[in-house]
């Protein structure tokens, strides 16, 4: 099974991230110009939260609050769980299924390396998935 690495080494290690203090809306349409679902919010190089399309339709939109006033500290997931690049897919699977998150940041030697989306580790394991069956068929057919 791939690692969160090897994730990384095919997405890359750009994360797109703001500062805890800036508007909602900016940080909207800084995942509407990345065509992100999620972006990190960082204070001092390491990731303090993460704010999320859905995040903003909760506790912005359904309370009727201004995204051009509302600080994304006010509706962050502070305190994000993050993985280590050496973490199988599989691991990572489990903790996003169970606690119900899409995005997971990545720290190595204590320090922000990459984030990554349930939409990269499913097209990693659907990837590894097809290689094993055309080496399987492969192996039958004698090919």
């Amino acid at each position: 099974m791939k690692t969160v690495r090897e994730i990384l080494d095919a997405k890359g290690y750009e994360v797109w991230s703001v500062d805890a203090g800036s508007s909602v809306f900016d940080a909207l349409k800084m995942m509407a110009d990345k065509n992100t679902g999620a972006v990190l919010v960082v204070e001092d190089d390491k990731p303090a939260g993460i704010m999320t399309e859905r995040d903003y339709a909760r506790k912005v939109m359904l309370h009727d609050k201004d995204s051009r006033e509302t600080p994304v500290r006010d509706i962050m997931v502070w305190n994000p769980v993050c993985v280590r690049p050496e973490q199988s897919l599989e691991d990572c699977m489990k903790l996003m299924t169970t606690k119900r998150f899409r995005h997971l940041p990545v720290i190595e030697n204590d320090r922000l390396i990459g984030m990554i989306s349930i939409g990269d580790v499913v097209k990693a394991v659907i990837s590894d998935q097809q290689f094993v069956i055309e080496q399987l068929e492969h192996y039958i057919t004698g090919a």
